[in-house]
């Protein structure tokens, strides 16, 4: 067992162990200074009972541990500054000697409240098998096995689009028929660290740092990456919702599923959040020295001051819908979790002719060809009166004014009834004409009225 983790510095196998600790499902789990451990590597949590207790521990990356280190850690332990029970845990990837078990084993049947649990290297080798830990090179691999839910719990699998498509004018939904879906599931992780750093000079504190932070991470590849607000918003609002990963049974539900790796450990995926926590957390500093001298620092936690809290994995599901109506394709994409959903692309409120999408738009279907247009491609078929696109749009001026025809049979029936009008029927065919030839009518008559001195 030692020699799959040879190549691991002692430092390396308490940064592995606190990992560890974490997904086993001890809290507010963290390292004690490295600098003046004082026998103390880890310090953590662990609910009980109802109670909270304190458990210390000490990590051991050697072949054989002796009695002198349990006695050590059982000081730090009846010692250890926390208003509660507490104990704790001696981790090695070695072995024990003799003393050293009998020694914990003494302290276990005394009921001490500072008892001491012993983790040797096959306790590690049967943990690592449960928690993913992947020994041979101290990396963590992310276990996932929720996902937040692919469909609407009372609705299709389309839900997503129908909604759009409610919003066009004009469009029966029946006329809408089977779409196809896609979904792929996306690793994502929300990660909760603390960062807790000092900073000193020698006219005392000038800056510190004691927060809480919350990242949510893109797992799939390539280099982690932040979520956009919107779907950071969807997984912390749905995370208690999900359900079982059960890609079979999604496959049952939807034309095509994919489920994306995890591109990198979660050992990995920790790194990268504490170099982005000590990026976002620097600061310059701008103080006044003892002699009245202004003086600027960059203040910059180190990694020892950030402790990653959790890393919970969740799958988010990317649903794709296609509809066809007519001549056009209608996709439709965004992030799903069961009634909720994060729009990424919407080709349904959009109009064909332009591609315009504003929001505050209102969309026509035309029936004729199956587009959904803006308002300033839809006019009003003249024998049917009913909505038509310019771009499928048969089209001739009567009265000077653009009329709009589904074919060439419909003009042709209104060239007919154009043709058995009455002059004032086909004036009236341009509104806005009849109103400008009457308003310069009036205009003419006046002026003559002025120059004959009538007026």
């Amino acid at each position: 067992m030692a020699q799959l983790l040879d190549d691991l510095s002692g430092f390396e196998f308490e940064d592995l162990m606190e990992d560890v600790f974490r997904n086993l499902g001890y809290q507010n789990v963290r390292q004690a200074s490295k600098t003046a451990d004082e026998g103390r590597d880890i310090i953590m949590e662990e609910h009980v009972d109802g109670q909270t207790r304190a458990v210390v521990v000490e990590c051991k990356h050697t072949t054989r541990v002796g009695r002198p280190v349990i006695q050590k850690l059982h000081s730090a332990v009846s010692t250890f500054d926390y208003d509660g029970p507490r104990r704790g845990i001696v981790v090695t990837t070695g072995t024990f000697t003799n003393p050293a078990t009998e020694y914990a084993a003494d302290l276990q049947r005394g009921g001490d409240d500072g008892s001491i649990e012993l983790l040797d290297g096959t306790d590690l080798r049967e943990i690592g098998e449960e928690i993913g830990l992947d020994l041979y090179n101290g990396r963590i691999e992310v276990i996932c096995e929720e996902t937040l839910r692919p469909t609407h719990p009372t609705g299709p699998r389309d839900k997503p689009a129908l909604e759009a498509f409610r919003e066009i004018d004009n469009l029966d939904p029946q006329q809408i028929g089977d779409t196809h879906c896609e979904a792929v599931f996306k690793p994502t992780l929300e990660v909760s660290a603390a960062v807790d750093a000092t900073f000193e000079t020698s006219v005392g504190v000038i800056h510190d740092i004691d927060t809480t932070a919350d990242i949510s991470i893109a797992g799939d590849r390539g280099r982690p990456t932040t979520l956009s607000s919107s779907v950071d918003r969807l997984v912390r609002n749905n995370r208690a919702q999900a359900v079982d990963m059960d890609a079979e049974a999604f496959e049952q539900r939807f034309d095509r599923v994919d489920v994306e790796h995890f591109d990198r450990t979660e050992t990995e995926y920790k790194d990268w959040v504490v170099d982005e926590l000590r990026d976002r957390y620097t600061n310059t500093v701008h103080y006044t020295g003892d002699n009245n001298v202004d003086y600027e620092k960059i203040c910059e936690p180190k990694q020892s001051d950030i402790s990653v809290q959790s890393i919970d994995p969740v799958y988010v599901p990317k649903v794709s819908i296609e509809a066809q109506l007519g001549e056009y394709r209608y996709p439709y994409e965004c992030y799903v979790a069961g009634p909720s959903h994060t729009t990424i692309e919407d080709g349904i409120r959009e109009c064909v002719q332009c591609e315009t999408s504003d929001q505050g738009e209102t969309y026509t279907f035309c029936e004729n060809c199956g587009s959904i247009n803006c308002e300033s491609h839809t006019k009003t078929e003249r024998v049917e009166q009913e909505p038509i696109c310019t771009g499928c749009a048969v089209t001739e001026r009567f009265a000077l004014k653009r009329k709009y025809f589904y074919d060439e049979r419909n003009r042709e029936q209104f060239r007919r009834e154009y043709e058995q009008m009455a002059a004032h029927e086909k004036a009236m065919e341009n509104p806005p004409l009849v109103a400008g030839s009457a308003v310069a009518v009036v205009l003419v008559l006046l002026f003559v009225l002025m120059q004959v001195g009538l007026v």
